[in-house]
């Protein structure tokens, strides 16, 4: 009986631990939900099976990762996978030639009269969660049309054939169609949408049937105008980037443009065709530190991405591996150096080209010491924002405000913070996004969280376009942020954070997962579960995270739950009392996993390992 007892104990050890593993057995032996994709010349993972099988046939075509990326994303727009053409899109490339990381920022801005006075006039304390007055101007098909003139092979055509296959109709999963019928109210309020989202109006279930082709000409038809300027221009003699960006040209500044202006405008709107001409993808310097001989790159301030750079310089000053993976004393301690970070992010980060942020002073290894010695044993409800400018140099211009919400959360009553996490409050926090994840035996990868113009979006017009929902992001009241106030022609600061690391001089992992607020959280997770516990990708996708609402959520009405904390259903009963004790408000999922996509570089053996969690709709191919 006492060797059957040892045995159980070491199992469930081993469970527990995951990556750490039993004695003599090897990587990818703990049984997961999904395999490892294993490939050789390339991996293509997303938010939808089809959307991955796009990427493959583009592969399987002959085009690079950027390309497929590219397919993907439009494939992922038209099936709705909660995002839509209108929303935005932003990237991280790895340039095998250039031997660097690019950063791509297709996030729309702010159009033309959308400013805090404006949205006050309105009786707001935010800008609303939907409808045309939360759109920004386009982003993806901006993006996708750069990206692919600066570093894909292909035509614009032969990217965009999937998803305009996919408009001329395909069979719609269970995700999308429910979602449809559950927000179909809301629908209703927008005539485009609803000619767009509801084929059976009147009848009971309005939404299209799961399973059922669901069909979008006008988006088709959009799609082929694209089509057309590049073939045009091709004919004209122009060079296979110069007709893409004619094609992008007829979206922004072309009958399409005027279209999506007429559209929105007519529902309430503020777009102007200026604020569609005007506005660029930007092709940036992403933002990097180096955890343990690792370089973890981020997009810049205008993302949250750098907060998990933050956290990173916070947890460099313990020792995780000793905690063990998921143990109270290791929760805790992620717990406290997330919510340091994310209250920087609260308060400092915001579009750079208006406002630039203290990025220098954030991301100082000497500035996340002296915020990693406010680390105690039990939770702190009161944590701010710190004072990085001295760490650069600098005076912080908005000390006074800073000095302010100090000495408020100082006097607050924690009795009084509400901690409760509600459906509503969550579904907030966890809005939208999806993840796109390629490499290839070239040496291309590519790592993507396009968002926005999730169901239920308003369709610009006729031209089967729904519009983002990000306007939310910003903030009318500068004590909360003083960078992050809507302006025309300004980007709001937005939850999307694709990642790439570096080892070596060589690509070691692509990274990222949709789900709001939760993303920097998760893929921090999902690092140190490989950095510090060994796991394999497939492993760490799966594994139990832990979710902090410890911060101000970048939708709705930007609430904060100081203590509240998600953990998976199968935590053990000493963790759950230790972490109560701690001041900890716990509740329980079933899977907590994601859904992460990620794709691990094996060096040693020329290959690529691609994890796909267990969480969602999320599926990858390799070869």
């Amino acid at each position: 009986m006492k060797k059957i007892y040892l045995l159980a104990s070491l199992l469930l050890s081993s469970v527990l631990s995951f990556g750490q593993g039993l004695p003599g057995l090897g990587a990818g032996t703990t049984p997961n939900n999904k395999p490892i994709l294993h490939g050789k010349n390339w991996v293509a993972i997303t938010g939808k099976p089809l959307a991955a099988t796009a990427g493959a046939a583009i592969f399987q075509q002959g085009g690079n990762a950027v390309d497929a990326a590219c397919a993907m994303i439009a494939a992922t727009s038209t099936m709705w996978d909660v995002l839509s053409w209108g929303g935005e899109t932003q990237a991280l490339i790895y340039h095998p030639k250039l031997k660097k990381v690019i950063a791509i920022n297709a996030l729309g801005y702010a159009p033309t009269g959308a400013t805090v006075e404006f949205y006050k006039s309105q009786g707001m304390d935010y800008p609303p969660q939907f409808g045309p007055l939360a759109a920004t101007t386009p982003g993806t098909p901006g993006g996708i049309m750069t990206m692919l003139a600066e570093y894909g092979t292909m035509s614009l055509a032969q990217v965009l054939k999937p998803s305009m296959d996919l408009a001329k109709g395909y069979p719609i999963e269970a995700q999308t169609a429910n979602a449809i019928e559950a927000q179909k109210a809301k629908i209703k309020q927008w005539p485009y949408s609803k000619k767009v989202f509801l084929p059976h109006l009147g009848q009971e279930r309005e939404a299209p049937e799961v399973g059922e082709i669901f069909v979008q000409e006008e988006l088709y038809q959009t799609l082929s105008k694209l089509v057309e300027a590049e073939k045009a221009a091709l004919k004209a003699g122009k060079s296979r980037k110069e007709a893409i960006y004619a094609a992008y040209d007829r979206f922004y500044k072309g009958d399409i443009a005027k279209e999506i202006v007429r559209g929105t405008r007519e529902q309430g709107g503020l777009f102007t065709e200026a604020d569609l001409a005007n506005w660029k993808v930007k092709i940036e310097e992403p933002l990097h530190v180096n955890y343990k001989g690792i370089d973890v790159y981020k997009l810049q301030e205008w993302t949250q991405g750098p907060a998990l750079l933050q956290s990173l310089n916070i947890l460099e000053n313990f020792d995780l591996k000793s905690m063990g993976y998921n143990s109270a004393n290791y929760i805790h301690t992620v717990y406290q150096a997330m919510s340091l970070a994310f209250a920087d992010r609260d308060f400092y980060y915001g579009d750079p080209a208006f406002v630039k942020s203290p990025m220098k002073g954030l991301l100082s290894k000497e500035y996340a010491k002296e915020r990693a010695k406010l680390i105690g044993d039990v939770n702190d409800p009161k944590i701010t924002a710190g004072d990085p400018y001295p760490f650069q140099g600098e005076t912080n211009p908005y000390l006074d405000i800073l000095n302010q919400n100090k000495e408020k959360m100082a006097s607050a009553d924690p009795g009084d913070f509400n901690t409760t996490i509600d459906e509503n409050f969550l579904t907030a926090f966890q809005s939208g996004t999806t993840s796109v994840e390629t490499a290839d035996a070239e040496g291309w990868v590519v790592s993507v969280t396009p968002s926005g113009g999730w169901i239920p979006a308003v369709v610009a017009g006729n031209t089967g376009v729904g519009l983002s929902q990000r306007m939310q992001s910003f903030v009318l009241d500068p004590n909360l942020n003083p960078y992050n106030l809507p302006e025309p022609g300004k980007r709001p600061r937005v939850t999307l954070t694709p990642s790439l690391a570096m080892k070596d001089g060589k690509p070691y992992l692509a990274f990222a997962v949709q789900g709001g607020d939760s993303q920097d959280q998760n893929l921090l997770q999902l690092f140190l579960n490989m950095v510090e516990f060994g796991m394999d990708v497939q492993e760490a996708t799966e594994a139990p995270n832990f979710n902090s609402y410890q911060m101000q959520s970048s939708f709705g009405d930007h609430e904060i739950r100081p203590g509240a904390i998600t953990l998976r259903q199968d935590t053990p009963e000493w963790i759950r009392k230790e972490l109560a004790q701690r001041g900890y408000f716990l509740e329980f999922w079933n899977k907590t996993s994601g859904p992460i996509n990620a794709i691990w570089f094996d060096w040693k053996h020329g290959s690529f390992w691609g994890g796909s969690s267990d969480y969602g709709d999320d599926y990858g191919i390799a070869w």
